[in-house]
């Protein structure tokens, strides 16, 4: 269990799924082409705003570049004015030049910022709508995979790629695709204007950069296992308190408080090691890249200087090729930061689209049969199932229930009984033979037809954050609430719900913890009632209640499964005297059939179950 959990918590990180900072290591997907193509099909339908965003992207950076080129020609004529006022043939400087200097300047900035807004405007949008389609086929998706899927896959695992996943992909279309355009723009505008500036301080800029990248690359080689260890730890130290926290009663009862803290320190400890080192090491790179960045001023001042006296270049155009060369290293920075992000971006996409790519459920077919009237008759023929083909739970069961009988299946744990009741409403594929209600096989159904003829109370009860009529109203959403308050009192909660705080209309928090189990179990019994379904599945419905309340749960069971075809799994088995039939599993085969006292009298599997919960009573 920890270790599922362990890999939920890597996936995210600190930070959450944009979390990786400078140095980070970003997971990588399995095929990073195919993933990015299945993206690009998405974003196709939106293929005209994007050449938009991608037009605006570049118009914000062209004007932006041109800025330091117009406030260079400004400080040139301001400079030139200032010599010729020093040799004494006064000030020669031209104000209605510079004033159009810096208003051009002030449009060209301005106009880069409408462009930048426009395009962030329009790219949120094309980003909610491909996440919008993303999370919609991911919901239908959902409902229609088998269980086996679920069965193998954490709750968390496959909330993570609805959510986390998701959320990846959103930000970076949001905001990523648009910095790409706009880095590599800047940086070959920025290029551009530094060599028509002066090809020699172009050269010289780039010699400075081997210096920068190759101290980075030290650091990050440095930096990586850190980061890795400090996922590693993060992982185990969530899922450890995670387990503690939910299981904090256990803990307490066998005094191992101190084991569980000796165990939390140790994995704290780890982590402290790997998160400082990973964050001392990714600390050092800025003053690193600032160090080197800014001895490159210095070489191009002294060059610039030498080469503006020798009357090469204008003074101006040094003011401007420094300002070049600050924005030059600018967007090498975001594109090495974003190739990080698209990185872990296609691993998430990959992961969704994995997702969506599972086998369904085996389709529908073509000629459903109509459910007008059910009388309830079901029959098994050679049902053989298993989870997966190695494991058979059920190996050749066969029998007969005819309308309005009530069934027991009893068994030990593991026999197949559960199984049973999840074959019949369709939950799972047969591997061969046939089931039949009113004599049509179930494939013959739609299966949401199919399971509106049933109703089931399980013994893990499920009640949602909403109130205790909207509860009790799931799957009869158009029942009045006096019909709502009729079932509760025939499921005997009525007198309990009254009692709470706001009564009917009382919320239930996220687990339903803010009432016992035994009154989840109610509530649920409640609702079939409700629901009235023309077969019904209790499975362990009484098993979290009291003696006291046992009996009344078994009363209005007895009055609900009256002309009602009726399947119970039970392990107490004093609760299935009164049934009909009562079929005796043993490894996925049925070894006994009949009923309370004929099972007795044969002196069986049955008797001696049924003895030794007896003796244990006793």
């Amino acid at each position: 269990m920890s270790e599922r959990r362990d890999a939920s918590s890597n996936r995210r990180g600190p930070g959450g799924p944009m979390g990786h900072g400078m140095g980070a290591p970003a997971e990588k997907p399995k095929n990073f082409r195919a993933t990015f193509h299945k993206l690009l099909q998405y974003l196709g339908t939106h293929r005209i705003t994007i050449l938009i965003v991608l037009i605006l992207a570049v118009f914000s950076a062209t004007f932006s570049i041109l800025g330091p080129k117009v406030l260079g020609w400004g400080m040139t004529k301001l400079v030139e004015g200032l010599m010729a006022w020093q040799i004494g043939t006064g000030l020669l400087t031209d104000f209605d030049y510079i004033r159009n200097c810096v208003f051009g300047l002030l449009a060209l900035y301005l106009i880069s910022a409408l462009c930048s807004y426009l395009q962030n405007f329009v790219m949120s949008k094309v980003s909610m709508k491909v996440t919008y389609q993303l999370r919609k086929e991911l919901s239908e998706k959902m409902n229609r995979l088998p269980l086996k899927y679920f069965d193998r896959k954490t709750h968390g695992e496959v909330l993570s790629r609805i959510t986390n996943d998701v959320d990846t992909v959103s930000l970076t279309l949001n905001q990523s695709l648009t910095q790409i355009i706009t880095a590599i723009t800047t940086l070959l505008g920025t290029l551009v204007m530094m060599l028509s500036i002066s090809w020699l301080m172009t050269v010289v800029t780039f010699l400075i950069l081997p210096i920068s990248g190759g101290l980075i690359g030290l650091v990050m080689k440095k930096s990586q296992k850190h980061f890795i260890n400090q996922q590693k730890y993060l992982g185990q130290l969530n899922g450890q308190i995670e387990e503690i926290y939910s299981g904090h009663n256990v803990v307490q009862m066998f005094n191992s408080e101190k084991a569980e803290l000796e165990k939390f320190k140790g994995t704290n400890d780890e982590l402290y090691h790997s998160a400082w080192m990973s964050q001392f090491l990714s600390g050092m790179l800025m003053p690193i890249i600032s160090f080197v960045s800014n001895l490159g001023y210095v070489m191009i001042c002294i060059l610039g200087g030498y080469l503006a006296v020798k009357k090469v270049i204008a003074v101006g155009d040094v003011q401007a090729f420094i300002q070049y060369m600050r924005s030059f290293t600018q967007p090498i920075s975001q594109i090495a930061n974003i190739s990080n992000t698209l990185q872990s971006t296609m691993a998430a996409a990959e992961r969704v689209f994995e997702f969506l790519d599972e086998e369904e459920e085996s389709p529908e077919t073509d000629h459903p049969v109509s459910v007008d009237t059910v009388k309830g008759q079901v029959d098994f023929q050679q049902v053989r199932f298993g989870y997966t083909e190695e494991k058979i739970v059920i190996k050749d069961f066969s029998c007969q229930i005819k309308p309005g009988q009530s069934v027991a299946i009893v068994g030990p744990t593991g026999a197949g009984k559960t199984t049973i009741v999840k074959l019949l409403m369709r939950f799972y594929d047969l591997n061969s033979g046939s089931i039949l209600v009113d004599g049509v096989n179930i494939e013959d159904y739609t299966r949401g037809d199919l399971r509106s003829m049933f109703g089931m109370v399980l013994q893990d009860t499920w009640l949602y954050h909403a109130t205790i009529m909207e509860n009790l109203k799931y799957g009869s959403f158009e029942a009045s609430d006096e019909e709502v308050i009729r079932a509760a009192k025939a499921a005997h909660c009525d007198e309990f719900i009254r009692a709470l705080p706001d009564g009917y209309q009382m919320v239930l928090n996220e687990e339903a913890s803010n009432i016992s189990q035994g009154q989840k179990q109610l509530l649920t019994i409640a609702r079939t009632i409700l629901h009235n379904p023309k077969i019904l599945i209790l499975d362990e419905a009484t098993s979290s209640v009291d003696t006291r309340t046992e009996v009344l749960i078994q009363s209005a069971m007895d009055r609900l499964m009256e002309s009602r075809t009726s399947f119970v799994i039970a392990h107490r088995l004093s609760t299935i005297k009164n049934a009909d039939l009562i079929l005796v599993m043993q490894e996925g085969d049925i070894v006994e059939q009949g009923n309370h006292d004929e099972l007795l009298a044969k002196n069986g599997v049955y008797a001696a179950l049924y003895q030794s919960q007896f003796s244990e009573g006793d």
